[in-house]
């Protein structure tokens, strides 16, 4: 199961490089701890185009993602795109590159997980891998995102209730044809090569370094619809 960090599990706080201002989404540690102990592996599948953009340093990134973990427990695997719009790498969502990753590390075929986020980009990034989306909308969300997502839950809890039941049978959640088979990403000029990724038998998008397996994670809440689509994590 993959789910989006900023707006998702925690507050959208556009560019946050502080993690004390890392706040979880109602329920979401509760929602996270129902699928571990039920044996299944949550995992993180977020842009952070604050690398690329300077406004957020590497090591920024992995004590953000740290406190994420505190608060709402371990995850099995992080897949963080550190570019910008512009870079034409292939993980950025709504390109399926950091799903492919995720699937990759846990073993896992694609279509067999389960992305949940908060925009139309998650359930886009979710369809072109050949995954399942579920939107979880916020007041950010836009309307032709809510109608277009195939499926739409009011919060966390709901989501994961709907994913652990079989999937319905979207005729357009196939892997888009020509899908690459793990995600290749050039190094942007402005994030760090340790970070970006290259294929799925490489480290983690995120390094292994940034975020301890045995760490916790934390739930988050919504920012106003003024500043929430500003691209901390997905520009309008």
């Amino acid at each position: 199961m993959l789910f989006d960090r900023d707006g998702t599990l925690i507050e959208d706080v556009p560019y946050n490089a502080d993690p004390g201002r890392v706040r979880p989404v109602p329920g979401a540690r509760r929602a996270l701890d129902r699928l571990r102990r039920a044996g299944v592996p949550v995992g993180v599948v977020t842009n952070q185009s604050g690398v690329a953009r300077g406004l957020v340093s590497p090591d920024a990134l992995e004590d953000v993602n740290r406190r994420v973990e505190e608060l709402l427990g371990p995850f099995a695997v992080w897949a963080v795109c550190p570019h910008g719009e512009d870079d034409r790498c292939a993980c950025r969502k709504p390109a399926p590159g950091l799903v492919l990753h995720a699937a990759a590390v846990l073993g896992v075929d694609a279509r067999d997980c389960v992305v949940i986020g908060d925009i139309g980009r998650d359930v886009e990034a979710a369809r072109a891998a050949g995954a399942r989306g579920i939107l979880v909308p916020t007041p950010v969300t836009l309307p032709e995102e809510v109608a277009a997502a195939p499926e739409v839950a009011a919060d966390l809890a709901a989501a994961v209730d709907l994913a652990l039941r079989p999937a319905p049978a979207f005729p357009d959640l196939s892997a888009s044809p020509g899908a690459p088979a793990v995600p290749t990403c050039p190094a942007a000029p402005t994030a760090p090569a340790s970070i970006a990724p290259e294929s799925a038998a490489s480290a983690p998008i995120a390094p292994a370094s940034a975020v301890p397996a045995s760490a916790p994670i934390a739930p988050a809440s919504i920012v106003p619809a003024a500043t929430a689509r500003a691209d901390t994590e997905e520009p309008a």
